[in-house]
């Protein structure tokens, strides 16, 4: 499951960023995960869930945003957002397009009380 592991990398950070603010405990964490970044967000939930107990996080809610694809025409050169993945410019239909947004997982926001 690629979501424990993803999960693991993210208490890590966690763990540091609550020790360097000299938090009590994290309330809640917001993380965005791209449509090609391989996450299923109801698995990451399920993962996130079972590993903060007994953590500095154990309680935190966990956000999930799934930002839209961004995309640029390699002939044309135009941008795109879509919710699907896109395998034609859907301005001059050309094949070919770079994605440019949509691959990563970013922590985007750790709430915490000190």
């Amino acid at each position: 499951m690629h979501e424990l592991s993803v999960v693991a990398g993210l208490f890590e950070i966690l763990e540091e960023k609550a020790r360097e603010a000299g938090a009590v405990r994290v309330t809640a964490v917001t993380v965005r995960a791209g449509r090609l970044s391989g996450v299923v967000p109801d698995l990451l939930e399920s993962a996130f869930d079972a590993f903060k107990k007994g953590t500095i996080a154990d309680g935190a809610s966990l956000r999930v945003e799934t930002p839209p694809l961004r995309v640029r025409c390699r002939s044309c050169g135009e941008e795109s957002s879509t919710e699907e993945p896109l395998f034609a410019c859907p301005a001059c239909g050309a094949p070919g397009l770079e994605i440019l947004e949509g691959m990563d997982i970013f922590l985007q926001k750790i709430e915490i009380e000190t």
